[in-house]
């Protein structure tokens, strides 16, 4: 049994996050957690809540709140929302708890000692209109390298280079539009990543099973040559530069760079799971306490790939630590909205609250998993989302169960049935099937998301491909014994279905093995005999409608509230 520690990107905490959001790092990251549950292993999945910075105190002033209850409130509402859409987070914490300003503090320390940090003047953005100095994201501007008239301060989302606030040309307060900005002088700490891009560059070749599209983007921001970044920032909000025992004079009104101490608080939420259930944190993430057999796995889009491969791991190698660093890392592309880029700040797109709103969990985990942004950009559309929702789940998931469970009930007394014998087809059959999982597995296994779920698509169309030839209703008139067997049969796909169906569509899988009175939601070992798991006379019952169709008027309706193809 593996231990497996996984993360997705921290959710930001100003307002609660879209589809875009939950296909690219969240989603992805439970359904590999389900899955890696289901054959044994020892799975810590970790999240929180990124809290600071210029978002939450803007977000938080327009709320009419002070800061610290405006994140409490919303972290309520996002860890809600994430229970609602089943995300199985071992742990989902906040990156304004006390144990991200302990480990934030700590590393700055580290590096300190080790001669990475150095203080100097900058000369920054100051909005003379909304009288304070702009954070790098809340300046905008043209991209001085692609000509991108939106490029924020920090980063250009058109060409992708990481940017400083005084790079743009024509800048402007994204906070007021205000074009009457100056630059004035501000003392500022600095992580000197340049003295530590060759340990970064070795860090990267080693990691030999990385994606392409995670290594090519950290090798890029790498052959563009590193720059040092600033990590403190002119706010009230955030974790204090100044401590005992850590004393910068001139410091004092400074907080460290939210892009700093965030992914640091995937230790500290990992601390703050510790304390919860009184055990320890020391054997996921130190070296020298037991962390060496931990897998770590960490799930993003690919806007935050350059600052998990390259900031945060300055800060871990940087600290000079036995600090486990990441093993895996799988970058996801964006899923657009007809189009454009569905959007956090600009109301873009359909949000998680409002998709429960139309319909359960399972129909936007499906189709997100098998549909999602994964080796290119995926375009959301209404249509797209009716059609596979309907051929996928209703036509060939929710009709097999239904259908053969239905049968059961009419024509066996509602018990799985004893009598007859398997023959070749059956045998053919379980071949198909065990292959099929085979590949399931392997694409599971692979983070292959859409390969994985196509593969369990392909076993469901299996069963409903041998019910038409085993035809246990055209059989019974006259041959109940051989009947019997394909109902059987078909019973006992129900149960497999169900364990299959369970890491992508959890709430489905308890449904559609409850229907044949199964409990059973492991993930199928090679070579299982999964033929005969149900006990002969077990009762079966069909449960409601396990996934309704999407009609015409529903599709027109949410166009119509969200918008569709006019948005292009």
């Amino acid at each position: 049994m593996a231990r497996i520690l996984i993360t997705s990107a921290l959710p930001y905490i100003n307002g609660i996050k879209h589809l875009g959001n939950l296909a690219g790092s969240m989603l992805p990251a439970d359904v590999w957690a389900r899955f890696k549950r289901g054959q044994g292993h020892d799975v810590l999945y970790i999240c929180a809540t990124d809290e600071h910075g210029t978002p939450a105190e803007l977000a938080a002033a327009a709320a009419g709140q002070d800061v610290r209850t405006y994140c409490d409130e919303q972290h309520q509402i996002q860890k809600a929302a994430g229970e609602a859409f089943g995300l199985s987070y071992d742990h989902f914490g906040r990156s304004s708890n006390p144990p991200n300003h302990r480990l934030t503090q700590h590393f700055a320390e580290a590096l300190e000692r080790n001669g990475l940090i150095e203080e100097r003047v900058d000369r920054m953005i100051y909005s003379i209109d909304d009288a304070r100095f702009l954070p790098d994201r809340y300046v905008e501007g043209t991209c001085p390298h692609c000509a991108y008239p939106k490029a924020r301060g920090d980063q250009c989302d058109n060409c992708g280079r990481l940017l400083d606030p005084t790079d743009l040309i024509d800048p402007y307060s994204s906070v007021s539009g205000s074009k009457n900005l100056e630059v004035r002088d501000t003392r500022h700490l600095y992580l000197l990543q340049t003295k530590l891009e060759q340990p970064i560059r070795d860090w990267i070749a080693s990691k030999d099973d990385w994606q392409t599209l995670a290594k090519s983007i950290a090798y890029k921001h790498l052959d563009e040559g590193l720059i040092d970044r600033g990590i403190t920032r002119d706010l009230s909000w955030g974790i204090p530069v100044v401590k005992d025992g850590f004393p910068r004079p001139g410091m004092e009104d400074k907080v460290f760079y939210v892009w700093f101490d965030a992914p640091i608080e995937y230790i500290g939420a990992t601390q703050e799971w510790a304390e919860k259930h009184g055990t320890t944190w020391r054997d996921w993430w130190r070296l020298d306490a037991g962390a060496e057999d931990v897998r770590y796995v960490q799930f993003m889009g690919k806007d935050n790939v350059a600052f998990h491969t390259v900031s945060f791991p300055a800060t871990i190698l940087g600290s000079g630590e036995p600090w486990k660093t990441v093993d895996t890392l799988k970058a996801f592309n964006w899923l657009n909205w007809y189009g454009g880029k569905f959007s956090t700040s600009q109301k873009r797109g359909v949000f998680m609250d409002q998709a429960l709103e139309l319909l359960p969990a399972d129909y936007w985990r499906w189709h997100l998993t098998a549909y999602g942004p994964e080796g290119s950009d995926a375009a959301f559309t209404w249509e797209q989302f009716q059609s596979t929702t309907n051929k996928d789940l209703a036509d060939v998931l929710g009709n097999f169960v239904n259908r053969i469970v239905k049968f059961t009930e009419s024509k066996f007394g509602g018990v799985v049935p004893e009598g007859g014998e398997a023959g070749p087809v059956e045998a053919k059959l379980i071949e198909d099937v065990n292959a099929g999982i085979a590949e399931a597995t392997a694409a599971f296994e692979a983070m292959e998301f859409r390969k994985a779920a196509q593969a369990l698509r392909a076993v469901w169309v299996l069963g409903n491909e041998y019910l038409q030839v085993a035809a246990p209703w055209t059989a019974f008139k006259t041959d109940p014994a051989q009947a019997a067997v394909g109902v059987r049969m078909g019973l006992n796909l129900v149960a497999l279905f169900a364990r299959l169906a369970a890491p992508v569509m959890p709430f489905s899988a308890v449904k559609i093995a409850a229907s044949v009175g199964a409990t059973d939601l492991t993930w199928p070992a090679p070579g299982e005999d999964w033929t005969t798991a149900l006990p002969l006379g077990q009762t079966v019952q069909a449960a409601e409608v396990l996934f309704r169709k999407i009609e015409d008027t529903q599709v027109a309706e949410w166009s119509e509230r969200f918008g569709g193809a006019e948005a292009a």
